[in-house]
């Protein structure tokens, strides 16, 4: 793990956290041996072992962001992710709007207790 990435990216990545923690049901948690931020229990972002943006997406977005260039698909030990991308920091541009994206999908096929 390369701290000074990890610092980097959660230097782009911290204050949208930030902004989510104000909305109803979104809290931080462990996933995948990182903290996440999660709605209702279930994590849709966090900055993964190589300080790469990780978001649960629909599937056919995560292939539209791939088309770009923009993410690639998760693998987890030799098995594709089909709803979670990653997202490298050559694209932090667009990791605000991209969590809120994540958010949304997340807090909509999650059910409310």
């Amino acid at each position: 793990m390369d701290a000074d990435a990890q610092e980097r990216a959660h230097e782009i990545f911290d204050p949208i956290v930030q902004r989510l923690l104000t909305r109803a049901d979104v809290d931080l948690g462990p996933m995948f041996g990182v903290e996440g931020v999660r709605v209702r229990g279930k994590v849709f972002a966090c900055i993964g072992y190589d300080a790469d943006l990780m978001l649960k997406l629909p599937r056919n977005r995560i292939d539209d962001l791939e088309a770009e260039g923009i993410a690639r698909r998760v693998v987890m030990r030799g098995r594709v992710m089909k709803e979670w991308a990653f997202v490298d920091a050559a694209h932090a541009q667009t990791w605000p709007g991209l969590v809120d994206e994540a958010h949304a999908f997340v807090d909509e096929i999650t059910p409310r207790g």
